[in-house]
C-alpha cells in the first residue's frame, strides 16, 4: 500500500510542509486531515513542557494548537544531517519514517514522523505517530563544537591561577553553594551532571563510596553488563571502539573515574547525603552532608537531583527462622566472590539476574548450591534473545537511535516488545522446556511484553541467561521452592516435608525497596507524599517521576541503565536549565500546561 509513492523523502516533506501550514494559519480541517484516526503524539518539552504522549487523533487537534499558539513552531523540514527518510516496520506496522528538525520561540528541536495510509480516506498517508523533542533553548546553548569554552589562551596570566587551579577552587565549593547538588555518582549521576556542566549550571555530584565507581567496582566478582556496548555510551564520550562487547563491571567502574575527570565534573567522594528541607519562598533547599572526615556541610542548592538508581534500599524480607541460622546471611548486595565458599554449602533465595549470577559464580567456585524461587521469573537467554529489543542500535547513529527509542509511544512499545517477546520465547523453546520440567516457574512478563517491561514497571523479575539455567536444567544447581519451606535452623532451611538442606551461606537476592521509601528517608513524608509514584507507567504513559518535574519543586529523579540515564539526562537538564533563565517558572508542577 505504501508503494503509492517511492519517494519516502517527498511524502515527508509534503506532511511537513502541510502540517507547518495548519498550524500557521491555524487550519483546523487541515490539522484534522494529517493525523490517522489511530494516531500518537509524544511530546518532550517542545510545545508543552512536558514529557506527554497523547492517544487519538481527536485528543491531538485538541491539544495541539492553543500549545502552537504558544510557542509558535516553524522551519518544519526534513534533517539532512540525519538518517533519510525510509520505509520501515514498527510495532508490526510499515510505515515511512522520517526524522525532520524545527523550532519555536524558545528553542530548537528534533522529531521523527511515521506515516501509513487511512483505508478510510483514499489511502491518503497520514501521521501515525509524531514526536516532537527539545534539542535546546535558544541563547542557551551546550558548550560543544564551535559553541566550546574559548579558555584563557589568548589572554594568558602566568601569574594567574592555571586550569588545575580553577578545577580545585570549582570543586572545593569553599565560597559557594552549587546550584544544583546531585545525589549519586553512578551513571544516572554522572549523565545529569555532564548535561548540566554543557549548560553552565553549577553541579556537584556526592557520592558515599570512597572511589568513584565503587558502585559498579564493589558488585560480585563476575559481574558484567547484560546489554552489549553501542547501547550503552554515556553523553559526549562513546566507549572505544575496541571495548569487549558486553562490559565487565571494573572496567566500567574505571571508566566513570575517567569520565568524570575528562567531562571535569565536580564530585565529591565519601560524602552522605543526611537529609534536606525545601524553603518555597526563596525557592532553595537547606541541606547536610555528612564529609569522609565526619564534619557536615550544610548546602542551599536550588536543585536537588536524587540519582540512586532503581536499586536504592536493600530488601531484606522477614523469613521465618532465619534469625537462627548458624551459618552466614547476607543481601546480594554484600555478595563479593564465590571463592571465598569453596566446598561449602550454598542458599540463594531468589531468582532474578542477581540470584542467577550469585549462584552460577558460587557454582563456579566449587560450592554446592540450592536456589529457593520466590516467585515465577522470565527467563531469556543473552543472545540472541535479550538484544533483540535493541536490533535499531546495531545500525545508524546513537543520536539517530535514541531518538527513534524516545519516538515510541508506550501503547507501540508494549506491542513491539510482545512481537519481540514472542521470538524470544521460540528461540529460547528448548530451555525455557527443561526449566519447567527442572520445576522452574516461568512467566513472560505483563500481557507477555517481556524482559525490559518488567525492568520498567517493577525494576526486576528476569533473568538473562548466561549459563545458569542450563545449570538448573542439569541438576547442578538444585533448584527448591521458596514457598516449600517450613522455617530456617541452625543447620539450614527446613522444608515442610521434613527435609533439611543444609547450609553454611544464605544469600538473600530479594531485591530492593521502591524509591518512594528512600525519598521519605531524606526528605520525610511530606515530600513523599507530593512526589507520589516513583517508576512505572501512570495514567500519563509516562515513567512516574523521572526526568521531569514532580510534585515538589526543586526535587527531581532519575534513574535506569546507561541507555535511559543518556537520553533522559537530557530533558532532565533542558528543564533545569529552563528555570534557571526564567523560562519555565520554578514552582509549577508536573504535567501542568505551561503558556
Amino acid at each position: 500500500m505504501l508503494d503509492r509513492t517511492d519517494d519516502s523523502a517527498v511524502a515527508a516533506d509534503n506532511w511537513l510542509a502541510q502540517f507547518e501550514e495548519a498550524l500557521t494559519r491555524p487550519d483546523a480541517a487541515l490539522l484534522k486531515a494529517l493525523f490517522h484516526p489511530d494516531s500518537y503524539w509524544r511530546d518532550v518539552l517542545a510545545l508543552s513542557w512536558n514529557i506527554q504522549t497523547l492517544n487519538g487523533a481527536e485528543a491531538i487537534l485538541e491539544a495541539l494548537p492553543p500549545l502552537a499558539r504558544a510557542l509558535t513552531p516553524s522551519g518544519f523540514a526534513v534533517d539532512p544531517d540525519r538518517a533519510s527518510p525510509r520505509k520501515v516496520m514498527r510495532a508490526g506496522t510499515n510505515a515511512i519514517e522520517a526524522i525532520f528538525r524545527f523550532e519555536t520561540k524558545v528553542g530548537r528541536g528534533a522529531g521523527i514522523i511515521r506515516l501509513v495510509p487511512d483505508a478510510e480516506d483514499g489511502n491518503r498517508l497520514k501521521a501515525w505517530t509524531l514526536l516532537t523533542e527539545l534539542g535546546e533553548l535558544k541563547g542557551f546553548e551546550e558548550q560543544l563544537g564551535v559553541q566550546r569554552p574559548r579558555g584563557n589562551a589568548y589572554s594568558r596570566d602566568f601569574r594567574g591561577p592555571n586550569w588545575l587551579d580553577l578545577r580545585k577552587q570549582s570543586a572545593g565549593y569553599a565560597d559557594r553553594d552549587p546550584t544544583v547538588l546531585v545525589i549519586g555518582g553512578g551513571q544516572s549521576g554522572l549523565s545529569i551532571a555532564a548535561r548540566l556542566k554543557q549548560f553552565n549550571v553549577d553541579t556537584l555530584i556526592v557520592d558515599r563510596e570512597k572511589r568513584i565507581g565503587d558502585n559498579w567496582r564493589k558488585r560480585y566478582h563476575a559481574l558484567t553488563l547484560h546489554n552489549q556496548v553501542q547501547v550503552n555510551h554515556l553523553p559526549y564520550m562513546l566507549f572505544p571502539p575496541n571495548w569487549p562487547t558486553y562490559i565487565p563491571k571494573d572496567k566500567l567502574a574505571n571508566w566513570f573515574e575517567a569520565y568524570v575527570e575528562a567531562m571535569e565534573l565536580n564530585f565529591w567522594t565519601e560524602t552522605e547525603f543526611e537529609g534536606g528541607s525545601y524553603d518555597e519562598k526563596q525557592g532553595r533547599w537547606t541541606v547536610t552532608l555528612r564529609l569522609a572526615d565526619g564534619t557536615k556541610r550544610t548546602m542551599h542548592p536550588r536543585h536537588v537531583v536524587l540519582a540512586t538508581g532503581v536499586s536504592g534500599i536493600p530488601s531484606v524480607p522477614e523469613i521465618s527462622g532465619l534469625q537462627d541460622f548458624a551459618g552466614k546471611v547476607m543481601h546480594s548486595s554484600q555478595y563479593d566472590d564465590g571463592e571465598n565458599w569453596k566446598g561449602k554449602r550454598a542458599i540463594v533465595v531468589g531468582t532474578g539476574n542477581s540470584g542467577h549470577d550469585i549462584a552460577q559464580d558460587l557454582h563456579s567456585s566449587g560450592a554446592d548450591v540450592t536456589m529457593f524461587q520466590r516467585s515465577s521469573t522470565l527467563v531469556v537467554s543473552i543472545e540472541p534473545s535479550a538484544q533483540l529489543v535493541y536490533a535499531p542500535y546495531n545500525e545508524g547513529t546513537l543520536d539517530d537511535n535514541d531518538l527513534i527509542a524516545t519516538s515510541m509511544p508506550l501503547q507501540l512499545a508494549r506491542k513491539s516488545h510482545r512481537l519481540t517477546g514472542e521470538k524470544s520465547k521460540a528461540l529460547d523453546q528448548d530451555l525455557l522446556d527443561g526449566l519447567e520440567r527442572a520445576g522452574f516457574k516461568l512467566d513472560y512478563g505483563e500481557d507477555n511484553t517481556g524482559w525490559q517491561f518488567k525492568y520498567l514497571t517493577r525494576g526486576g523479575g528476569y533473568y538473562f541467561n548466561v549459563g545458569c539455567s542450563d545449570l538448573i536444567v542439569k541438576g547442578a544447581i538444585k533448584l527448591k521452592q521458596f514457598g516449600d519451606i517450613d522455617t530456617f535452623v541452625s543447620g539450614g532451611a527446613r522444608m515442610k516435608n521434613g527435609e533439611t538442606v543444609t547450609a553454611d551461606l544464605v544469600v538473600l537476592a530479594t531485591g530492593y525497596k521502591r524509591q518512594e521509601e528512600l525519598v521519605r528517608k531524606l526528605f520525610g513524608e511530606g515530600v513523599e507524599q507530593r512526589v507520589g509514584a516513583i517508576w512505572g507507567f501512570g495514567e500519563e504513559q509516562e515513567l512516574r517521576g523521572m526526568y521531569t518535574r514532580t510534585g515538589q519543586p526543586g526535587l527531581w529523579l532519575i534513574a535506569g541503565g546507561l541507555a535511559q540515564c543518556r537520553i533522559g539526562s537530557k530533558h532532565l537538564a533542558l528543564q533545569i536549565k529552563a528555570i534557571e533563565e526564567g523560562l519555565l517558572p520554578r514552582n509549577v508542577g508536573p504535567r501542568a500546561a505551561i503558556s
